[in-house]
């Protein structure tokens, strides 16, 4: 979360909106599951026009779409719509930062090595 507020008001440290949530935090988990566990699947809710369904994706698929959509969002002029998207950003990059210090590589990219050769 420090990590997230730090880098939105890196990119506006002049801006007046206040900034009030713990969606950079999230972000940092989400940046974290991604690399635990891309190939889980993330049930989630499909709007096709007047269709509404359930389908299944792998969390590197989703969370890769998220990440984009957050990335598209910094374009929007400055002050608009109140989102800080680059707390979102900074939030995701960090939470997969920390993973690599804080976690044993045997258990990083959704895979427990079973024995000393694999």
């Amino acid at each position: 979360g420090i990590a997230a507020a730090f880098a939105q008001v890196a990119v506006d440290p002049a801006s007046q909106i206040p900034m009030v949530g713990a969606s950079g935090a999230i972000s940092g988990v989400l940046g974290a599951y991604i690399i635990l566990f891309p190939r889980a699947k993330i049930l989630t809710l499909i709007f096709l026009g007047i269709f509404i369904t359930w389908v299944k994706i792998r969390a590197f698929w989703f969370l890769g779409i998220w990440f984009a959509i957050q990335s598209f969002g910094v374009l929007q002029p400055s002050g608009q719509g109140g989102v800080a998207f680059w707390a979102h950003i900074g939030g995701f990059v960090a939470g997969i930062g920390l993973l690599f210090l804080l976690k044993p590589k045997k258990y990083l990219f959704g895979r427990k090595k079973k024995g000393p050769w694999g």
